[in-house]
């Protein structure tokens, strides 16, 4: 099986060597997507890397909207989704129809919408945030003291500490973080009674509350790495354990729950990766008459980044 998996790596590698491409990964990947991509982070990170580059196609190992993200910044680019089903059950909690109601229900708040989202409810939006900057986002925001933050609930509530701001969340989440118990965390630490929690913001407030660091993956990986803490659980999905053990073999990482599982990111296989270089197929496009609006409220992020 090891050989198996060498021989694909090697065939995607000459694959990108011969058609001029790249190989973004999302740290929820699996391992062996990871160990071979130019470049691995966190969406919006990787679609900036790609945008800096002379490569002409982009192969995007993630789910739907990264693959939009990169699209939108990447214009003459030609972007591939190696599985095209590879969707975001967050981002699918809320479409650009909804929001435009939900504006007209909020006539006088701002919309920060994570960068989780469609590429049709970013061009409806104000200002994209991530999980790293979504406070600073807020902040920066000083004409409106209403905020209307969509998709993901959690992340609002987290955002809402830190800012005077009214903040109105929206009513969705992304399954992965939300249903981590407090209770699964709490037996966790009981059995690592010394280990550091580090959470990502979309897990739940009561889980958050448990939290020794918040942060979002990348921020995590830092957190992992700058630590005197030799046993950390992590609260994120369970792909960003193969960096956080590559980066640091003399620390132990537990995950605080099973269910820090998604299987749309996990979908993805080297195979998939491998014919859609072959085929050129699963080109993702995203019409100028969303592109245009959705790059500006990402223009107003990256200013203030």
């Amino acid at each position: 099986m090891c050989n198996d998996v060498q021989v694909l790596q090697e065939e995607i590698r000459h694959l990108l060597r011969q058609k001029n491409a790249i190989l973004l990964a999302h740290y929820y990947q699996r391992d062996e997507i990871q160990e071979i991509a130019d470049f691995l982070g966190d969406s919006l990170a990787l679609s900036m890397n790609a945008a800096r580059t002379k490569a002409d196609v982009i192969v995007f190992a993630g789910v739907h909207f990264m693959a939009e993200s990169a699209a939108i910044l990447c214009p003459e680019k030609t972007v591939l989704l190696p599985r095209l089903k590879a969707g975001c059950p967050l981002a699918d909690t809320i479409t650009a129809e909804e929001l435009e109601t939900a504006r007209k229900q909020y006539p006088d708040a701002a919309v920060v919408t994570y960068i989780n989202s469609s590429a049709a409810v970013k061009a409806k939006s104000d200002i994209i945030c991530t999980s790293a900057n979504a406070v600073r986002v807020v902040n920066s925001i000083k004409d409106r003291n209403r905020i209307l933050m969509v998709p993901d609930g959690n992340l609002a509530r987290y955002t809402a500490r830190f800012t005077d701001k009214e903040i109105i969340p929206w009513r969705g989440f992304c399954p992965v973080h939300h249903y981590v118990t407090p209770d699964e965390v709490k037996a966790v630490k009981a059995h690592h009674p010394g280990a550091k929690f580090a959470a990502h913001p979309e897990c739940t407030e009561e889980v958050l509350a448990l939290a020794d660091f918040i942060g979002s993956t990348t921020g995590i990986i830092r957190y992992a790495r700058e630590t005197d803490a030799k046993e950390i659980i992590i609260g994120t999905e369970r792909g960003v354990m193969y960096q956080l053990r590559m980066q640091n073999p003399n620390k132990t990482f537990i995950l605080a729950s099973e269910r820090l599982f998604c299987e749309t990111m996990r979908s993805i296989t080297l195979e998939d990766v491998r014919d859609a270089l072959e085929e050129m197929k699963h080109i993702i496009t995203v019409p100028a008459a969303i592109a245009a609006p959705a790059k500006k409220a990402l223009d107003r992020m990256l200013e203030i980044s």
